[in-house]
């Protein structure tokens, strides 16, 4: 055990919002002796308060305001973006404003402060994947301007980090699933519960064209376990001196394809809920949609360095929000 766990300060940006405050849960659960400085500026983030620690309204751009509130911190996992790509192209100065300056914020104080730095740069990043499996070492072309914020992002902190602090960078797949968090569920738009909540309302579960299109899929707990192990991690590394950037993928095993993914939904329902759901083919409207029968990524790095691997499935949360459990 390092000498700093006892009293190591982890301060989480965005955490009112979907993975943000999940994280600060874990963290909680797993290192009750850790303090926690929570941070968002509630854009979209539903959660104020977790379990005994208030979420301080502090908005990244604003890096007086920022610095005051990461003071002391030894881990900052940065979190806050914005995060969708309609959001960042309907609102493209926004986007800039929050992901590259309010990142490059964040990490100009961990360079001054010797803070280690966690950052998820997402697969928007890659573009439309030329070769399977995924890895961090994969081509960056990004095909909307989300892609492009986090890719700047990613260079920046490379050059922050290196002989300041250590950065861990992740890149995700594609999220799901819900959480609590004291007794409020905390959730988001995503595929899944597209489809859940159609087969509720009784509709029919649209499926683009082809429906072969395959994403990989990875659940909002088990993310954020990943970046509890990260910090874990990263305790040893400020105590030895290392600097610089490490890059992980977080991803599952499991990449169903569209269609795959609304029969699963149709046939649980009918389990669970006696619900006859439809399934329909319509027309694509997304014309630079990835267009494969499998999304595998690589995992490797972060279930040998951080003794990672995802627990959920894709299944078993249908499952879940179809039986309320």
């Amino acid at each position: 055990m390092s000498e700093r766990d006892n009293e190591l300060c982890v301060a989480v940006t965005g955490a009112a919002g979907y993975i943000g405050s999940r994280v600060v849960r874990v963290l909680q659960d797993e290192h009750p002796d850790w303090e926690i400085t929570a941070l968002d500026n509630f854009y979209l983030g539903q959660v104020r308060q977790i379990g005994d620690v208030e979420v301080d309204h502090v908005d990244i751009r604003n890096r007086d305001r920022l610095e005051n509130a990461l003071s002391g911190a030894d881990v900052v996992m940065h979190l806050a973006a914005i995060s969708g790509v309609d959001d960042c192209d309907e609102q493209p100065d926004l986007a800039y404003e929050v992901n590259v300056q309010g990142t490059n914020n964040v990490a100009w104080f961990c360079r001054k402060a010797g803070a280690g730095l966690i950052f998820p740069f997402s697969m928007a990043v890659l573009g439309d994947p030329q070769e399977f499996p995924i890895t961090v070492d994969h081509p960056r072309d990004p095909m909307n301007w989300y892609g492009r914020t986090k890719l700047l992002s990613e260079r920046a902190i490379e050059d922050f980090a290196e002989g300041a602090f250590p950065a861990h960078l992740y890149m995700i797949s594609n999220l799901y699933g819900e959480h609590e968090i004291d007794g409020t569920t905390v959730s988001k738009g995503t595929v899944t519960n597209f489809f859940v909540n159609r087969a509720l309302a009784g509709e029919t579960l649209t499926v683009y064209e082809p429906g072969t299109q395959s994403r990989n899929f990875v659940h909002v707990k088990d993310v954020a376990r990943a970046y509890v192990r990260s910090a874990e991690r990263m305790v040893e590394q400020l105590d030895a001196g290392e600097t610089g950037v490490e890059r992980y993928e977080i991803a599952s095993d499991e990449d169903p394809s569209v269609m795959t993914l609304a029969e699963w939904v149709a046939e649980i329902a009918a389990e669970e809920r006696d619900i006859e759901a439809d399934v329909e083919l319509i027309e694509n409207p997304r014309g630079n949609e990835t267009l494969v029968d499998t999304f595998e990524v690589a995992t490797d790095s972060a279930r040998e360095e951080l003794n990672w691997e995802p627990r959920e499935s894709v299944r078993q949360s249908i499952r879940a929000l179809l039986s309320g459990r």
